[in-house]
């Protein structure tokens, strides 16, 4: 991969470069602990973020957020993750866009399916599955 193609892909990805980069650089001045998770997080994400770089932008700065005012509050990490982390990210990206992440968009789709199935209204337009 070229570095214009990995540039639009970073674009496309995880949004504006100068928003990945600013976030990027809160991220290392978290203490260490906080970091490393933080860290983790982000790796995952890697694999499932929306395709919409907004969002995307705005994902990793709440993530930066979240992480900054625990550190400042001295919150376990526990208790910011839980003992699930796979389900805390899976949580966390469910709060944006809904676009490109794909299994978000076939968790509803299979929803409203089954609810149109048992004769409830959504509040969508049923479609065929």
């Amino acid at each position: 991969m070229s570095d214009v193609e990995k540039s639009g892909f970073l674009a496309k990805v995880i949004g504006p470069k100068k928003r990945w980069w600013a976030y990027k650089a809160r991220s290392r001045r978290l203490p260490e602990d906080y970091r490393t998770a933080v860290e983790a997080i982000e790796r995952y994400l890697m694999h499932f973020v929306p395709t919409d770089g907004e969002s995307n932008a705005a994902m990793f700065e709440d993530l930066a957020d979240l992480f900054e005012q625990a550190a400042a509050n001295g919150t376990p990490i526990r208790e910011i993750v839980g003992e699930e982390p796979v389900e805390f990210v899976e949580a966390f990206v469910q709060n944006y866009s809904e676009g490109g992440y794909v299994p978000a968009r076939e968790r509803k789709r299979l929803t409203d399916a089954v609810a149109g199935a048992a004769g409830e209204r959504t509040g969508t337009q049923d479609k065929a599955v």
